[in-house]
């Protein structure tokens, strides 16, 4: 979900308390921290030689101290500390939003935004971990062109490769 598309989601519902949800049912504890909003640009070169460049919206959670309230933040705090950052930091709406999450417990992962629920007087915003892709392999399929091999997964010698 790209950034514009959640901030758009969440103004919907400024009075609901927000609460992230991961990795099936897991809550980052109420009373979090929105610790930094981020605008991460990235660019790479894939196994196929192709350049790519995208950007991010990450934003960091971090659990609770032990004086803080366990109230879940309302969406209209998110949005306030947003537009704060936004006035100073250029963050691009097309950019896709993430989500850093970790504690001692658990390394810090970037979560994707799989999609947004209501229950009750809570926004859930249900994360999803990130997965590891072939940006060269995911362009030939999505031209048709990839050799049955490449779809199981498997590695071919660059001469029999195709158009993959």
């Amino acid at each position: 979900m790209n950034t514009q598309e959640f901030l758009q989601n969440l103004a919907q519902h400024p009075d609901k308390g927000l609460v992230f949800e991961y990795d099936a049912g897991q809550r980052v504890a109420p009373g979090y921290h929105v610790t930094e909003v981020m605008s991460v640009s990235y660019a790479s070169m894939d196994c196929g030689g192709q350049a790519n460049a995208w950007r991010e919206t990450v934003v960091q959670l971090m659990d609770p101290g032990p004086k803080d309230k366990p109230e879940f933040m309302p969406v209209k705090k998110f949005l306030s500390i947003y537009e704060r950052v936004a006035a100073s930091v250029a963050v691009e709406g097309e950019a896709e939003v993430r989500f850093e999450y970790g504690n001692p417990a658990r390394p810090a992962v970037h979560y994707h935004v799989r999609r947004l629920e209501v229950e009750g007087d809570k926004l859930v915003v249900r994360l999803t971990p990130p997965g590891v892709t072939c940006k060269a392999a995911d362009r030939a399929r999505a031209a048709g062109c990839c050799d049955p091999a490449v779809e199981a997964g498997q590695e071919l010698p660059v001469a029999a490769r195709g158009c993959c």
